[in-house]
């Protein structure tokens, strides 16, 4: 009797564990930009924040679903792939409503420059997808954003769809998917190398992508997932610690600051 009711004891703990680590797969991804959604909302300032933390996630998702497609893995990380992009898109919705606020005087950059008769909006007249590459991903309005994500996941999945047979496209894109997400952090450790600082960078949300990665990883490697998954994790977590790396040795070494303007846009993680 006692050996029952410990059994069932256990299967309800393993279960409750069960439900609990697969919700933190779920959401866990994107508890780190609900506090930078309510600093950007309570401050009306998107300057802390880099829009290509945006881009990369929202590639490297899509890349995961049309993975599935070729390749199956489980149900949970689809959903996680779904709701970091409903995050991500949110995330440039609030980015760019800020920055119209507050950068009026700005010339206004177009995904898919048109005639406009407002004053403000000096674009000229261009074709289909004729834009300035040297102001991509950095467009004023949030449309210009969703019509390049929707024009990126069409030509993808048509790609997907004619190569579908060959195993050696499929095994690339998983790579690319997962690879595109575990390289998110370079672009900030190049950025601190450049400055010479961490200044402007939320320690405490590097903290929960650390924590976040590390357990993502573990995930990966108990549930047998896909060897591109776990190999990339594992990649993920080493660019996280070379980042608290940083914020140890230049606060326990301070160095001249340089100038944040000329490398903000090289950021992918400058929060």
């Amino acid at each position: 009797m006692e050996d029952e009711l410990f059994d069932q004891v256990l299967s309800i703990f393993q279960t409750v564990v069960s439900w609990v680590a697969a919700g933190a797969m779920v959401f866990g991804g994107v508890v780190p930009y609900i506090p930078q959604y309510r600093d950007i909302r309570r401050t009306q300032n998107a300057e802390g924040f880099s829009t290509y933390v945006c881009l990369v996630l929202l590639v490297a998702n899509i890349l995961r679903i049309l993975f599935r497609f070729g390749r199956y893995f489980e149900t949970l990380l689809l959903w996680q792939s779904f709701i970091m992009i409903a995050t991500m898109l949110t995330m440039l919705n609030l980015c760019t409503n800020v920055r119209l606020t507050t950068e009026l005087n700005t010339k206004r950059r177009s995904f898919i420059a048109t005639d406009c008769k407002d004053e403000e909006v000096r674009l000229p007249k261009r074709l289909f997808l004729d834009f300035d590459w040297s102001y991509f991903w950095l467009w004023s309005r949030f449309v210009d954003y969703v019509q390049c994500v929707l024009a990126f996941t069409l030509v993808s999945a048509y790609v997907t769809y004619v190569l579908l047979d060959s195993a050696l496209y499929v095994e690339t894109l998983g790579f690319l998917a997962v690879f595109t997400e575990a390289m998110l952090g370079t672009p900030q450790l190049y950025c601190n190398y450049q400055n010479k600082s961490t200044e402007g960078m939320s320690i405490k949300m590097v903290l929960m992508w650390t924590s976040g990665d590390t357990f993502k990883t573990g995930y990966f490697l108990m549930t047998q997932a896909p060897v591109q998954f776990w190999i990339c994790g594992l990649l993920q977590v080493f660019v996280d610690f070379a980042i608290l790396s940083q914020v140890y040795y230049y606060s326990r070494y301070p160095q001249k600051p340089v100038s944040h303007t000329a490398s903000h846009t090289t950021s992918a993680k400058a929060l």
